[in-house]
C-alpha cells in the first residue's frame, strides 16, 4: 500500500507563522451562522464581453441539459455571454454549484484558467492513500479509471472532525466541507465535487453516496454520536458557550427552525442538472440508531445513498446480491430475496477514532454490484479505510482521500493488516 501527501493549498495552515516568526495556530472553526447573502445578477456588467462558451461546458454549470440548451439558442455549439444570460433568465434554470449572480464569473474564469498541467496521481497497484483537499486532488486522477465511487461524506453542521481544513469553493465560501453556513452552501460544495470527479469515471462507473439529512437547528456541534448520546442522558456539563462550535438557526431565508433540510434529494436532483443519471436514492435501513429526544417529530432510522452514473446503463451485476456473503455486501438475513432500494444493513460500532463510520457491508455491496476484480474504486472521504478493506478484501484496487492526518493514520494500519476471508 502507498501513501502519498499532496501539499496544497487547501492543506495548508494560510497563517502557518504570526509576523514576529513565532508559530500560529490553525484557524478556528466558526459557529454555523445562516448568513443567505442576497445577491442579484447585474447583466450590465458583462455588456463589454465577447467571450464565447462551449455548449457542454456551460451545461453542467446552469443546469441544463445539452438538447434543451440547444433549442433555446437555436442549435449553436458556440454561446455567446448573452446567450449565457438568457438562460439564466429561464424558468427552467436552477443553481447547480455556482450562484445565478456569479455563473458568467464562473464560466470567465475556466475559460482564463484554460487547461491545467497537473501531475497526475499514479494507478495503484493495490492501494493508496494521499492527504489532500478533494479538490485538489480530484483534477490530479487519472482520466478516465476509476469505476467505482463509494463513500460517506461529512454530514451538514452535524460533527466535528478531526484536522478540519478550510477550502475555497467555487461559490466564493471558505470552510471546511461540512461547515457551510446553510445547507445550500453544503449541496453547492457537494455538486462542485461530483462535477470535479466527471473527467476520472469511466463510462461505465458508478458513484455511491451516502449521506444523511439534517434538521436547521439550534444546537451544540460535536465530535461523534457518543459524545451527543452523553448529551442527552445530562452527562456533559457544559454550556452553550463551552462548545467549540455551535449551530444557528435564526437568520435563514426560508427555513424555520426544527425544520428538515432535504439535502439528499437536493444532491440527487442538482447531480441530474449536471449530467449525471440518478439511478436510485437508496434508504438505508438501520437495524440500531441513536435516540432522538424529541417529542414533536418521528425519531430518524434511516440514511440515504444516493447511486448516480454517466450513462443509462452502467456496469451492474445484481447477481452479486445473491452471490456475496452478507458480511461483504449480500443479502442479509433481515432482506428479501430480492435487490430493492431498501437495504437493511448493521450500523458501524465507530471504532479507530472516527465517529461516523459506515459498516463494511455497504461499501462492499456497492462495490460488488458494479465493479469487477482489477477495477479502481476510489473513496474521497477515505476516514479510517472502510471502504477501501472492501476493495481490496474483493481484490479491487483503490484510492482513499482525506485531509485528516488522524483519520489517514488509522487507515494505513487498518488497510496494512492481513485481509482476513469473508464470513459466508
Amino acid at each position: 500500500m502507498r501513501t502519498d501527501s499532496l501539499e496544497t493549498k487547501a492543506n495548508r495552515n494560510p497563517h502557518p507563522h504570526r509576523a514576529d516568526g513565532s508559530e500560529e495556530s490553525e484557524p478556528s472553526l466558526p459557529d454555523i451562522k445562516p448568513r443567505t447573502t442576497p445577491t442579484r445578477l447585474d447583466k450590465s456588467a458583462y455588456d463589454s464581453h465577447r467571450e464565447t462558451f462551449d455548449l457542454e461546458v456551460v451545461a453542467p454549470v446552469v443546469g441544463l441539459s445539452p438538447s434543451f440548451i440547444r433549442r433555446v439558442a437555436g442549435g449553436s455549439r458556440a454561446l455567446s455571454v448573452d446567450d449565457v444570460l438568457g438562460l439564466l433568465e429561464l424558468d427552467a434554470f436552477q443553481e447547480t454549484f455556482v450562484r445565478r449572480s456569479q455563473v458568467i464569473d464562473f464560466l470567465l474564469s475556466q475559460k482564463a484558467e484554460g487547461a491545467r498541467d497537473l501531475e497526475r496521481l499514479p494507478d495503484p497497484d493495490r492501494a493508496q492513500l494521499h492527504h489532500a483537499s478533494v479538490l485538489e486532488a480530484l483534477p490530479r486522477l487519472q482520466a478516465g479509471t476509476i469505476q467505482c465511487v463509494v463513500t460517506s461524506t461529512p454530514y451538514w453542521a452535524m460533527r466535528l472532525y478531526k484536522d478540519p481544513v478550510f477550502v475555497d469553493w467555487a461559490d466564493g465560501e471558505s470552510c471546511p466541507y461540512g461547515h457551510e453556513q446553510t445547507p445550500e452552501g453544503f449541496v453547492r460544495h457537494t455538486t462542485e465535487i461530483l462535477y470535479r470527479l466527471v473527467p476520472a469515471l469511466t463510462e461505465t462507473a458508478s458513484v455511491w453516496w451516502n449521506v444523511m439529512d439534517s434538521y436547521n437547528t439550534r444546537t451544540q456541534i460535536r465530535g461523534s454520536a457518543a459524545e451527543a448520546l452523553r448529551a442527552m442522558q445530562g452527562r456533559d456539563k457544559r454550556g452553550w458557550h463551552d462548545h467549540e462550535c455551535r449551530r444557528y438557526s435564526h437568520g435563514h431565508a426560508f427555513l424555520k427552525d426544527g425544520e428538515q433540510c432535504m439535502i439528499p434529494a437536493q444532491i440527487a436532483q442538482r447531480a441530474s442538472r449536471i449530467g449525471y443519471f440518478v439511478k436510485s436514492v437508496i434508504t438505508w435501513n438501520k437495524d440500531s440508531t441513536m435516540p432522538e429526544p424529541q417529542n414533536s417529530r418521528v425519531s430518524r432510522n434511516l440514511e440515504y445513498v444516493v447511486h448516480l452514473s454517466r450513462v443509462r446503463t452502467p456496469k451492474f451485476d445484481k447477481a452479486a446480491f445473491r452471490d456475496q456473503p452478507p458480511s461483504l455486501g449480500g443479502r442479509t438475513p433481515a432482506e428479501r430475496d430480492r435487490l430493492s432500494d431498501v437495504w437493511t444493513i448493521s450500523t458501524s460500532s465507530g471504532g479507530n477514532g472516527h465517529g461516523a463510520q459506515f459498516p463494511l457491508a455497504l461499501p462492499a455491496r456497492c462495490i460488488a454490484l458494479t465493479t469487477e476484480p482489477g477495477d479502481l474504486v476510489l473513496d474521497p472521504f477515505v476516514g479510517t479505510g472502510t471502504a477501501g478493506l472492501a476493495a481490496m478484501t474483493m481484490n479491487r484496487r483503490f484510492i482513499g482521500l482525506d485531509v485528516s492526518d488522524t483519520y489517514l493514520a488509522a487507515a494505513r494500519e487498518r488497510l496494512a493488516q492481513p485481509i482476513e476471508a469473508p464470513m459466508l
